[in-house]
């Protein structure tokens, strides 16, 4: 029973399909540039979401997806999600804690997940929502300062979040895909620990066994910090965020992952360890 991954060159994408495939199941990745996907054992096809076509082709006789949502709008989420029920059972979607404030207007993040989701829950199709709160992957972003002087600009130093390792987002997606007791659920995943951003650049200092840390900067100066990689829609919808969490008491981390996986979330710092080449430079 084939399993097709949608993301599969991304961080948690490219672990789910190794795994499915280490596990002996068929896997079928679709990728927008195949000569790039290095994806041994997987069977990789060329496509986008944004082409229903190419979506079509590549879901054909596939028992179940994982889908991990790469646009910036949620306008075409029920077209892909009908394509997708067309051929498939099952669906597990890497969506976003954002989603669960998704009603507000002010949460442009939640607006595009919640579309998604509601256009998923609509069809026929047994899918499984994750919901992770922040990214420990996110953090890459921070590894050319670390590796230029070891230091970290940014606004909102005190906002805490519970960060989470790819490899257990990608190992409950795959406990979804592969075994029953999981149709219908919202998993709401994090870290075990929250940890403020000054933490968090501290840790990564620890670990790597250099001299790291955070200057708070402006919003402004942070925003034109973001505006060098993402959009200014969603740079002002991060700082808004990043605000509203400073002001307030951190989330409790769930025991989620464990729960479904029966391995606790790995911390913060094992992530960093996995990753470290990427902040020294070696």
């Amino acid at each position: 029973m084939t399993s097709l991954v949608i993301g599969a060159t991304g961080n948690v994408g490219r672990r789910v399909a190794v795994r499915l495939s280490e596990l002996g199941r068929p896997v079928r990745a679709l990728v927008r540039r195949p000569e790039r996907a290095d994806l041994p054992g997987v069977e990789v096809v060329p496509g986008d979401l944004s082409d229903v076509d190419s979506l079509r082709a590549a879901v054909k006789g596939v028992e179940s997806v994982f889908l991990m949502w790469p646009l910036v709008s949620g306008d075409p989420a029920a077209a892909i999600a009908d394509t997708i029920a067309g051929s498939a059972r099952r669906l597990v979607l890497l969506s976003s804690a954002a989603a669960q404030y998704g009603d507000d207007p002010g949460n442009v993040i939640g607006q595009v997940h919640l579309a998604v989701e509601k256009a998923i829950e609509r069809t026929s199709l047994e899918w499984t929502f994750l919901q992770p709160h922040g990214f420990a992957a996110n953090t890459l972003s921070w590894a050319p300062h670390i590796r230029k002087d070891g230091v970290v600009r940014g606004a909102y130093g005190s906002m805490h979040s519970t960060l989470i390792h790819e490899a257990d987002m990608a190992a409950v997606a795959v406990a979804a895909l592969t075994s029953d007791g999981h149709v219908g659920a919202k998993y709401d995943l994090t870290g075990p620990a929250a940890l403020t951003q000054v933490e968090q650049v501290r840790v990564i200092g620890e670990v790597i066994g250099r001299e790291t840390r955070w200057e708070e900067v402006s919003r402004e100066v942070a925003r034109e910090l973001l505006l060098e990689r993402i959009p200014a829609k969603y740079a002002d919808a991060m700082l808004d965020a990043y605000a509203r969490l400073a002001g307030r008491e951190p989330d409790q981390p769930t025991t989620t992952v464990e729960e479904v996986t029966g391995v606790p979330a790995r911390t913060y710092a094992q992530w960093v360890a996995d990753h470290a080449a990427e902040f020294t430079g070696s």
